[in-house]
């Protein structure tokens, strides 16, 4: 089993770069794009604070951009021989929640569009992991840029965010788990 070790930032993350998010005094989007990964050295040396292991690299992760208080969004690399924007979208709060956002890049686009940023995730099964746990932190707004990103890289793909994430959830239930056995 071999996982991608592609560094390569894909084009529809470079132009989710240039996107405007409106935090709106907390009701809005908390996300901060960059416009390109994290180095190697810088995602070890994130992770192995975050989880307080030494021994881990991070190589799995390709991190992505940030909240306000430094959670981070990432891809995680957990499908052998998939590409790069084939892999869940993941995000580690700086508190140390954790959880899946999106299958892949094409949903967290439309997630994007649908105007919640990966700490904005709606909670749609109400079991937690997720940054709005009850529907009243975030007022999404359709963010009409994203969406023309989605449409370009994503098309066809869109559904409501709260599905977005019900079926990367699905998918990956494990997630939590995981990291949690990595942590120190």
């Amino acid at each position: 089993m071999t996982f991608t070790d592609d560094r390569r930032f894909p084009a529809a993350l470079s132009a989710v770069a240039r996107v405007e998010f409106d935090y709106r005094d907390g009701l809005g989007v908390d996300y901060e794009p960059y416009d390109r990964f994290n180095t190697a050295e810088e995602e070890a040396f994130w992770f192995r604070l975050w989880t307080g292991n030494t021994e881990l690299t991070g190589d799995r992760l390709r991190v992505f951009g940030q909240d306000g208080s430094g959670g981070y969004v990432a891809f995680w690399i957990a499908r052998p021989d998939a590409p790069l924007v084939e892999q869940p979208v993941v995000f580690f709060g700086s508190e140390g929640g954790v959880w899946v956002v999106a299958r892949d890049l094409g949903r967290y686009l439309w997630l994007l569009a649908e105007g919640y940023g990966p700490l904005e995730a709606p909670d749609p099964d109400g079991t937690g992991g997720a940054g709005d746990t009850d529907g009243t932190e975030c007022e999404p707004v359709r963010n009409e840029e994203a969406a023309r990103i989605a449409e370009e890289f994503a098309p066809g793909r869109e559904l409501p965010a709260a599905e977005i994430v019900r079926e990367a959830r699905a998918e990956f239930p494990d997630f939590e788990e995981v990291i949690e056995a990595l942590c120190r």
